[in-house]
């Protein structure tokens, strides 16, 4: 891990970082549209990434929804768990835990649906502020402060909410990299191109 990471800092280049694509736009998801179907695509790609799963696992069962085309609450829904479990997590690459997964994704659709009409754009109106809207998804079943974070900070220039504190591993590679992360503007999208990028090395460093 020391040795890569030393090999990673040799090939830093910050405006580099600053040009990293986004894990949304991988998926071919628009956050800048900043409607319902893309949120929930974003909301849905980051269940799978919240998970104790690889990144391309997360990424190719994200892709599985979208392909039979369930890439909304209802179409979800309507599809039931069995047809989750499989075809959909098995064409993902889950050979673990795909009941569970497609349980909490099922429940996270009814409890959008039921709480807020399915509208992810009213879950943040109704936030009373930051903290508030990290709480509301948070009570979502199987949410925890990860998922939140990699939900939150791609929205951070397109939500006036959303302002998640980088989270700790970010902090600790950028400090190892000489970047001052207080150098920038949190909310703007060159600082979340900047985390995407320094997340993409920290994920390196650990497949080295």
């Amino acid at each position: 891990m020391t040795r890569a990471l030393g090999q990673i800092r040799e090939r830093a280049d910050h405006p580099r970082l600053e040009r990293s694509a986004l894990y949304s736009e991988e998926l071919g998801i628009e956050l800048a549209k900043n409607t319902d179907r893309e949120c929930f695509r974003w909301f849905l790609a980051s269940v799978l990434f919240g998970a104790r799963i690889s990144e391309t696992i997360a990424k190719n069962t994200y892709r599985a929804f979208v392909r039979h085309h369930l890439a909304s609450p209802r179409a979800i829904i309507r599809a039931g768990w069995e047809f989750l479990v499989n075809p959909i997590m098995r064409e993902g690459g889950y050979v673990r835990y795909d009941g569970r997964k497609s349980t909490q994704i099922l429940r996270d659709c009814e409890t959008l649906l039921h709480e807020y009409g399915g509208s992810l754009l009213r879950l943040h109106e109704v936030a009373d502020d930051a903290r508030d809207l990290e709480g509301r998804l948070e009570a979502f079943y199987g949410v925890g402060p990860v998922t939140v974070n990699v939900f939150l900070r791609e929205l951070r220039p397109f939500w006036r909410k959303a302002d998640p504190d980088p989270l700790p591993v970010v902090k600790r590679l950028a400090r190892r990299l000489r970047v001052d992360l207080r150098a920038y503007e949190r909310k703007s999208l060159r600082f979340v191109r900047l985390e995407a990028g320094l997340i993409r090395m920290r994920r390196a460093a650990r497949a080295a």
